[in-house]
């Protein structure tokens, strides 16, 4: 049975919150007073659902069930955890999490989304301030990492750590601040840019496109992988930090900014940026904007996938912690596999505008390599002088995919034994299937350059999915030559 989470505040960081906790298989219930947040948290779930299976190797658990709470009380029944993401007002605050702890159970961990109050803050009159606690996440929170986790004194550590667990499992990284602070470490290091930005943009230095150009353009693609000190120790050179602090260091004595000073916010201000901002992207709606950054993010997000770095090891681990799951699900329901979810880009379309026939062979290999990830071959295992290679493909072209088209690619394990794997895998757009693709692979000693035994390890994951999967109705067309007729889909 899914466990529940209860978010209360259906907002843009309340609906991300929604999404992250439902696409990683919880039950989700949703407060809000506002008759708009049904439409706005299925809109974000919408775009959740576009973006965040794209950067997991795996497949996902069975999304969880979303309901939308009369009241706090009832959102808050049951939920083994409960994020609050109200408004940034203290009074306000305080009047909702004394009704979730009215109706949460003992020891239940209650987050704050707060991007400024201390826990202590948050605490104050509170019937159980152990807890309440600071569990700041970054917009959009289904695919962003990051939560500050910052408790107070008053906090039960066992209680944090199990928050901490369970944001672990839902896939992000709980950053656990030592001492609370206002504004947590994030949004301080935010808030210091900003005051430098609005002030270069007051005194007519730069634009707001031409501040955010100098961002995306330069330091900004350094920090989304290495960070702040991390890009300084390099910029030191073969000597390192010290050399870049000695180099650097008196640099901050010069007047070059004005992060001490705060530049008045009067209506001439906020039209001026409001303007220059609406001129950089005005004619994007707030929803495309959506789209592009998320699309842009997963970009981000797979490279360091790939080289184990930054939040791709997040994503990375947080795949290796559902693997068991999986596999688990995969020998008690039969049923085959679903590996990955894609989207036909641009360049994957032909001059018919349909989708190109490697494009399908890509599709099927990301299904299998995905699938080979699972059950253990993955780079770490290449890297011992074993794999599986493909030895024989056949594709069957069963329908038509189309720019922008959402694909998932499920497995089906037709035989496999010590050295050789059978599967069979369908490419579908919306439950149809567009293309099928039966292979054989074996297993290889690369050194030898022969087919060779699996590792044990790999076939106590592999031979339990493929006895699971031993009745299963075989799909039309296995074991088919080229040009034999099948029954017409």
């Amino acid at each position: 049975m899914a466990r529940k989470a209860a978010i209360i505040g259906g907002g843009v960081i309340g609906g991300g919150w929604a999404a992250r906790f439902l696409l990683n298989g919880w039950d989700v219930a949703v407060f809000d007073p506002d008759p708009e947040a049904p439409r706005k948290v299925g809109e974000v779930l919408a775009n959740a659902r576009a973006a965040l299976p794209a950067l997991s190797d795996g497949p996902m658990p069975p999304e969880g069930m979303l309901t939308f709470a009369d009241s706090i009380t009832e959102a808050v029944q049951g939920a083994s955890y409960v994020q609050e993401s109200v408004g940034e007002r203290l009074d306000l605050k305080h009047r909702v999490l004394a009704q979730v702890l009215q109706s949460s159970g003992a020891g239940v961990p209650i987050g704050s989304s707060t991007s400024g109050f201390k826990p202590s803050e948050l605490q104050q009159g509170a019937a159980d301030p152990s807890a309440i606690f600071v569990a700041h996440p970054f917009n959009p929170v289904y695919l962003l990492p990051l939560a500050e986790v910052v408790p107070s004194p008053a906090n039960d550590a066992a209680l944090i750590e199990r928050a901490k667990d369970i944001l672990r499992e839902i896939g992000m990284f709980p950053l656990h601040i030592r001492k609370e602070i206002d504004a947590h470490i994030a949004d301080r290091l935010l808030e210091a840019v900003w005051r430098e930005a609005l002030w270069l943009v007051k005194d007519g230095i730069a634009t707001t496109q031409e501040i955010d150009e100098a961002i995306r353009m330069g330091f900004g693609l350094r920090w989304g992988q290495m960070g702040l000190f991390e890009t300084y120790r390099v910029a030191g050179g073969e000597a390192g930090m010290k050399h870049f602090m000695a180099q650097f260091g008196p640099c901050l004595q010069w007047p070059w900014t004005k992060l001490t000073d705060v530049p008045e916010f009067t209506d001439d201000l906020v039209d001026l940026i409001a303007g220059q901002s609406d001129a950089q992207s005005g004619h994007h709606s707030i929803r495309e904007l959506e789209r592009i950054r998320d699309r842009n993010l997963i970009g981000f997000l797979r490279v360091l996938k790939e080289r184990n770095w930054g939040a791709g090891k997040v994503l990375l681990d947080h795949d290796a912690r559902r693997r068991s799951a999986v596999q688990d699900r995969a020998v008690q329901t039969p049923a085959p596999l679903e590996m990955v979810r894609l989207q036909v880009l641009p360049g994957w379309i032909d001059y018919n505008g349909h989708m190109t026939e490697s494009r399908y062979l890509f599709a099927c290999s990301e299904t299998t390599d995905a699938f080979l990830r699972h059950i253990g071959p993955d780079m770490d295992y290449v890297a011992t002088g074993f794999s599986y290679y493909t030895a024989e493909t056949h594709i069957l072209h069963k329908g038509e995919a189309k720019l922008g088209d959402a694909l998932v690619g499920q497995l089906q394990v037709l035989k496999a034994d010590e050295k050789r794997l059978h599967v069979h895998v369908s490419i579908e757009r919306e439950g149809v299937v567009v293309a099928s693709v039966e292979q054989m692979l074996l297993h290889v000693d690369m050194k030898a350059g022969r087919a060779c035994p699996a590792s044990q390890t790999v076939l106590d994951r592999l031979l339990p999915i493929a006895a699971a999967h031993a009745d299963l109705p075989h799909a039309a067309g296995i074991g088919r030559f080229v040009g034999q007729r099948t029954e017409k889909v």
